[in-house]
């Protein structure tokens, strides 16, 4: 059964998407948390980060080098962004699918959680 993200990426589920390559897409988050609020998820469908396996190293390099260039195009490079990776419930996974949120647009506090 496809992850919401993969029915993203096969345009079986519309969204804003801001940025695509052959190996992520990245779209405008539909509960936005942040002024700016882009997911950025890889297509190969990665469950969690602790379920990455050595292979994917390249795909989890690709995968932060394109939200650095994201957040750039977005405008929120200047005044800084935040990036998010949430792994397992605890951690507040909604999606069993890899992804990263990019958020921006205002202060963020700290602690996050």
């Amino acid at each position: 059964m496809k992850t919401l993200f993969e029915k993203i990426a096969a345009r079986e589920i519309p969204a804003v998407i801001v940025y695509e390559d052959d190996f992520v897409i990245a779209f405008r988050d539909i509960n936005p948390q942040a002024p700016t609020h882009i997911v950025i998820v890889p297509k190969k469908p990665v469950p969690r980060m602790a379920e990455a396996e050595a292979e994917d190293q390249a795909l989890l390099g690709h995968l932060l080098l394109k939200a650095a260039a994201v957040a750039e195009e977005t405008g929120l490079a200047k005044t800084g962004y935040r990036l998010v990776i949430n792994n397992g419930p605890d951690g507040g996974e909604t999606v069993p699918h890899l992804h990263c949120h990019i958020l921006g647009g205002r202060h963020m506090q700290w602690p996050p959680g």
